[in-house]
């Protein structure tokens, strides 16, 4: 990011701070870290970015993409990764998701490192990622590495695998579901990995299995971490989390765990699992689910964008007024969805950095979306020099995130989307009062293809504007409710320029284009006799 850039995003974030000074919430930092992550979740104010240790902090010295230690590379570690957190900082993250650090299955493995989702051992941290140039156990550097995160206000979720790998398998058959031929159940067409078995025949938990997750727990709770990501939580039964929940919060309250589920999923992983809908993971006491904006890309119109976030805003408010509190996050781009790059380019990107920036979510990201990294690996799919593994070919899901191999650290170069995303970001953080407490109403834009919004608190209000077609311009003209000429309008999102005229607004917004408006009126706007919601 070049001086004028880095003066702008300077002048920028301090007139956003000034704009939404009367609605922020300020979280007070202390020398000792007391774990706080669930009341942030619950208040949408977690910006959260998943990361990969070995990959994270990378030294590609070739630039070939794959790290081969014997040429000299560098594979990412709990050591290095500290590196960049004032990186993470600077950019609005406050909360880390360590996607899986327990010890891969090497045996039917995809992949030269194995995936990071076939978990071997419930009680120990991949030794792949101990730098072994200190003295230090793998443990007690990632334990190094949460206290650094904590230092500098960012909280740590630990990622917890669903299956396990077929190693641990022959080790512990007890732990997996059989079929009728006594072989291991294999989920989907994730031939790396087998579904474990949650409950026995007669219903009751399986004890076994319970208590490697107990131990696995104890373990990530001891390094210091605040929270647990419960992989393809839908493939254990509410019985079974409900207990190991009740164990993890009774050892801390603010710990927090988020389901990997959806409004949108109803099959098992494999016809011998389990299936339990979000709804009764939540009733067991995961506190958030990632929502329907995994699919948000299919949704077409204007009023399929409305269906699916009243219908998310309904669930939250359910579960308000039972006084269970629950929140979402925007689950738009995961290490399992090819690169919102590949998708629609930089402006979808952008589309989905504003999205979550004004939407009453937790803010997701995956590490190399805030500079437009596509996922493209020269070696990708390619016969392997060496494994770590019994498979030769560096396997990858293309235009997704490298987590079978040792890769490269995660990144491409555009200032542009780095702008925005620290930009939204830090929007976000200022204005959660407004965000959360505002009046969301959902504008007619008279085109199917572009959709508008407005969030209004008080004196201040928000209009976000979008285009979904991502091939086509599309032009919109939004009212806006008793604009008054003293009100004053600041843009902070847009590539193409508006007309603002009175009460109205006009824009002919380019494919996947996002705009975003701070609106400060000179009196409070009257309240809307009718939210159009649906």
């Amino acid at each position: 990011m070049n001086k004028k850039m880095v003066k702008l995003l300077s002048l920028l974030l301090l007139s956003i701070s000034f704009f939404v000074m009367q609605n922020s919430l300020a979280f007070a930092s202390n020398d000792v870290w007391f774990n706080d992550l669930k009341s942030v979740f619950l208040n949408n104010r977690a910006i959260i970015l998943a990361i990969n240790i070995r990959s994270f902090n990378a030294e590609d010295k070739n630039g070939d993409d794959i790290i081969q230690p014997d040429k000299g590379d560098i594979a990412g570690n709990f050591v290095n990764a500290v590196k960049r957190l004032d990186e993470l900082k600077s950019y609005g993250i406050n909360t880390i998701h360590l996607l899986p650090v327990t010890p891969v299955g090497k045996t039917k493995a995809r992949g030269t490192a194995g995936s990071l989702y076939a978990i071997s051992d419930f009680t120990k941290l991949d030794p792949m990622l101990d730098d072994t140039s200190n003295k230090l156990t793998v443990e007690e550097e990632a334990k190094q590495f949460i206290d650094e995160c904590h230092k500098r206000d960012i909280r740590v979720i630990v990622d917890l695998p669903s299956c396990g790998s077929y190693d641990l398998f022959l080790k512990k058959p007890e732990l997996f579901v059989t079929g009728s031929d006594g072989k291991p159940v294999v989920p989907m067409d994730w031939t790396d990995v087998r579904v474990f078995k949650s409950n026995n025949a007669d219903g009751s938990i399986n004890e076994a299995l319970y208590n490697e997750y107990k131990a696995y727990v104890d373990m990530v709770q001891k390094l210091g971490a605040d929270g647990i990501r419960a992989d393809v939580a839908t493939s254990k039964t509410a019985e079974f989390w409900k207990k190991l929940i009740s164990y993890a919060k009774s050892q801390d309250p603010e710990f927090l765990f988020l389901a990997e589920a959806s409004e949108c999923w109803n099959e098992p992983i494999a016809q011998n699992a389990p299936f339990t809908p979000y709804y009764e993971l939540l009733d067991a006491g995961f506190d958030g689910w990632y929502g329907n904006f995994i699919a948000y890309k299919n949704w077409k119109t204007q009023e399929d964008f409305v269906k699916n976030i009243s219908l998310t805003r309904d669930i939250i408010k359910s579960y308000a007024a039972k006084k269970t509190p629950k929140a979402v996050i925007g689950s738009f781009a995961t290490h399992d969805e090819v690169s919102p790059v590949i998708t629609g380019g930089i402006p979808f990107s952008q589309q989905i950095i504003w999205l979550q920036a004004t939407l009453p979510v937790n803010s997701y990201f995956v590490d190399g979306f805030q500079t437009g990294d596509a996922y493209n690996y020269k070696y990708a799919n390619k016969k392997a020099s060496q494994s770590y593994t019994d498979d030769n070919v560096y396997f990858v899901n293309k235009g997704k995130f490298d987590i079978f191999n040792l890769s490269r650290k995660p990144g491409a170069v555009n200032n542009k989307l780095i702008f925005d995303f620290a930009v939204a970001n830090q929007f976000k953080a200022n204005a959660s009062n407004m965000l959360n407490k505002g009046e969301y109403t959902f504008l007619k834009t008279g085109n199917k293809n572009a959709f508008a919004y407005m969030i209004t608190f008080h004196y201040s209000s928000v209009l976000v504007l979008f285009n979904k077609d991502l091939s086509y311009s599309q032009t919109v003209e939004v009212p806006i409710k008793d604009f008054k000429s003293p009100d004053m309008i600041v843009p902070l999102a847009f590539t193409s320029t508006p007309l603002v005229e009175k009460n109205k607004i006009k824009s002919n917004l380019m494919p996947g284009e996002i705009q975003v408006f701070m609106i400060s009126r000179a009196n409070e706007p009257a309240k809307s006799k009718k939210n159009n919601k649906r």
